[in-house]
């Protein structure tokens, strides 16, 4: 570690300052009237800089008002890694969290889409998802994805935390998502940051950003904005975000946080793909006229009030309001869209709106106690929630090309998704030992979902559909120090998904939904050892997911012999495998730091009972591989620092998957169904801290033009392939003033 003094200055006069002033202090101790004719120096600042030797760290066992011993929890800060902000490309910034799938659908930096332990990627829709722990998925009960988007050149670090958590927070199978974002230099009143890139494809952006503190005020806003043509023809992107935050320290105790952010894209669909058709030529494209566009506002007030040296109150109330729009010509890939001979016009449009009214209001209270000589934290609150997802679908749109949302025919489908939730949660960490701590929880959900509406092919008798959702979940976690370098932890707790918009809406005459459909529940388990010895860092978790009653469709008889399609639970699934991370340092001298990492899991996801439509026929798919699940995936990197600079060459690889629950082996003729197949990919990143406030990043991802594809999706945006980019470079700069 080097100590960097501004001022040759500082040996011979911080030492004689600094004396002076403390025989001044006990001078006017002793006589409080003396007149103090001193003059007043400022020492020169001292500047401390190091490299730490490993990146990952964990979350502290009290985070906080959430308890976090014995739960596997990871905090990636971007700061510290080789990584493109500019795309936001998850395979790098999730390197170093083992387990993490990445689904790329969106077109690049646009959505980030993960998920881990053999759950579903759509928009992260498995995770419970915040920005600086406000709840940011659109609709928690009625569509779950989070399609607010904050740009990465905005985030200061991001925290994950496995389901094991999940009572403190929600009860999603997949944990917790926590972007962090930037906050001011409170030592000035002002400051100013620009972050701006460049690179292949078309790509350009912007993000600037000011803050700082005026008294009890403390400030922080950005605004940003993207372009980029996309690598497929016809899938350019505009987006745009924007934030602000005001925070009031009202006195020592009480601070008040008033946030709003906004995050807006437009995307140019490219279409779906055939095998042949990714075969000759992955970035063609299918489509010109298809659009998506979320415009989605997060506002919120925080109330974070320090009660007494042993409580702390955090009250946060907060919304997701917005759209989410598209226009569609929705066929599969081998159905062109053309100009009609008849009538010399392309065919109408499919135009589909949502509304989100999602409201939250959540009340957090830690408290630190005795019982008898064992020390104890409790966390524990209560959660409202109150929504409303106004859906229109199918409405017949324009002809043309541009993105429109005008009608020519009324939405056939209008509808109302409304839920009401209100969940009470306790958890307590116990220090039964200065090495052992002990976290028993539970959580109690009590809501109801009521679904109404209007859809033109479907009886309004069996329209009208009311869901509830009680449950009492219950968990444990336990830690325990082996010593200050290693520590085992590990924990078990249940968790739910309620049913969804999605799964009750029939696509058809010919579907009906079960009115007994029930929520998803399980549980998840997980073991782990966290070591560091000197330069070398392992954490190692073996983990159990059991997910009950998924959903799927089955092919029934009706009394006068016709055959249709019915939705309900079909089956189970269980998760098992193994997340391990090791970082290490191969070498270190004076100037040069040469340092590696692994992050791999394996995951052996299955269906252990379950039956779904085939043909004409059920069949059982127990035993099956759950769809994009796959059994290993692992990032390898190797970095070289030399003083300010840094280059990181990382290897991504991803095991073959399937897109249905049948596990396909031949691919349709139109792309829809069939295996994934496996993936490595090389990326190249490097950053160079020029000087205070000015920062380099550059970039060469795919760095051997591998043409791949992680998802056959079997809905939204489209059944077939969906082709991730080749080979691209960006150059960022960043200046901070």
């Amino acid at each position: 570690m080097k100590y960097n003094r501004t001022n040759n200055s500082y040996k011979k006069g911080a030492l004689p300052a600094l004396m002076v002033y403390l025989l001044s202090a006990q001078i006017a101790a002793g006589q409080q009237d003396a007149v103090d004719t001193l003059r007043s120096r400022t020492l020169n600042p001292v500047t401390v800089r190091g490299v730490r030797s490993t990146v990952m760290e964990a979350l502290p066992e009290v985070h906080g008002t959430y308890l976090m011993g014995g739960k596997r929890s990871e905090v990636v800060r971007l700061s510290d890694i080789d990584v493109n902000v500019a795309e936001k490309t998850p395979r790098l910034i999730f390197s170093r969290i083992p387990g993490v799938f990445v689904y790329d659908m969106d077109g690049t930096a646009n959505q980030i889409n993960v998920s881990t332990r053999g759950l579903d990627p759509h928009r992260s829709w498995e995770n419970n998802i915040r920005q600086n722990g406000v709840i940011t998925n659109s609709d928690m009960y009625g569509y779950p994805a989070s399609h607010y988007s904050a740009p990465m050149e905005s985030i200061e670090r991001i925290e994950m935390v496995r389901g094991t958590a999940s009572l403190q927070y929600g009860a999603q199978f997949g944990g917790m998502l926590n972007y962090v974002t930037k906050g001011a230099d409170t030592t000035r009143k002002f400051g100013f940051e620009t972050i701006n890139s460049v690179g292949s494809f078309g790509l350009l952006s912007t993000y600037n950003a000011i803050g700082g503190r005026i008294g009890k005020l403390t400030y922080y806003a950005y605004y940003y904005r993207r372009h980029s043509d996309g690598y497929r023809e016809n899938s350019r992107s505009e987006s745009e975000a924007q934030f602000g935050r005001l925070h009031f320290q009202a006195n020592p105790r009480l601070g008040i946080t008033a946030e709003l952010g906004r995050s807006m894209y437009l995307y140019r669909i490219p279409g779906q793909l055939t095998d042949a058709m990714f075969a000759q030529d992955p970035r063609q494209s299918t489509r010109s006229r298809n659009y998506f566009n979320p415009d989605i506002y997060i506002p919120s007030l925080k109330f974070d009030w320090q009660l007494s040296d042993r409580t702390r109150l955090l009250w946060t109330n907060s919304a997701v309001l917005g759209d989410r729009n598209s226009v569609l010509f929705d066929r599969l890939a081998n159905v062109p869209d053309t100009i009609s001979r008849v009538t010399r016009t392309y065919a109408a449009r499919q135009v589909d709106i949502d509304n989100f009214n999602s409201y939250t209001s959540e009340l957090r209270i830690l408290h630190r106690y005795r019982i008898g000589s064992v020390q104890a934290t409790a966390a524990t609150g209560v959660q409202l929630i109150s929504t409303d997802l106004h859906r229109r679908q199918l409405g017949g749109g324009s002809t043309d090309t541009d993105f429109d949302l005008s009608l020519a025919s009324p939405f056939r489908r209008d509808m109302h998704f409304r839920s009401k939730n209100i969940a009470v949660f306790a958890e307590s960490q116990f220090s039964l030992t200065n090495r052992l701590t002990v976290s028993p929880g539970i959580r109690v959900e009590n809501g109801k979902t009521e679904f109404r509406g209007m859809i033109d092919y479907y009886d309004p008798v069996n329209l009208p559909t009311d869901i509830s959702h009680k449950f009492a979940l219950l968990g444990i976690n336990a830690q325990y120090r082996i010593n200050q370098f290693v520590k085992l932890y590990g924990g078990w707790s249940q968790s739910y998904r309620p049913v969804i918009f999605k799964d009750i809406i029939p696509t058809s005459v010919y579907e009906r939904i079960d009115k007994g459909l029930k929520d998803a529940f399980g549980y998840n388990a997980e073991v782990g050892v966290d070591a560091h010895w000197q330069n070398l860092h392992i954490n190692m978790t073996v983990f159990d997911l059991l997910y009950r009653n998924r959903l799927g469709t089955l092919l029934l008889n009706s009394s006068d012999g016709s055959t249709y399609i019915f939705r309900t639970n079909i089956g189970d699934s269980r998760s098992t495998g193994v997340e391990a991370l090791i970082e290490t340092q191969l070498l270190r001298t004076e100037k040069l730091l040469v340092s590696g990492f692994t992050s791999t899991a394996y995951n052996n996801a299955r269906y252990i009972s379950g039956r779904v439509s085939a043909g004409t026929e059920n069949r059982t798919v127990t035993g099956n591989q759950v769809e994009s699940a796959p059994r290993w995936t692992s990032r390898n990197g190797l970095t070289a620092r030399y003083g300010t600079a840094s280059l990181t060459l990382q290897y991504s690889y991803v095991s073959e998957t399937f897109s249905d629950a049948l596990n396909t082996a031949t691919p349709s003729a139109n792309g829809a169904i069939g295996p994934v197949p496996s993936y490595g990919l090389l990326d190249l990143n490097g950053s160079w801290r020029v000087r205070k406030g000015l920062h380099i990043r550059g970039s060469i991802s795919n760095l051997a033009n591998r043409q791949y594809f992680t998802k056959r999706p079997t809905f939204y945006p489209g059944a077939g392939i969906w082709p991730s980019d080749g080979r691209s470079a960006t150059l960022t700069v960043g200046l901070t003033i």
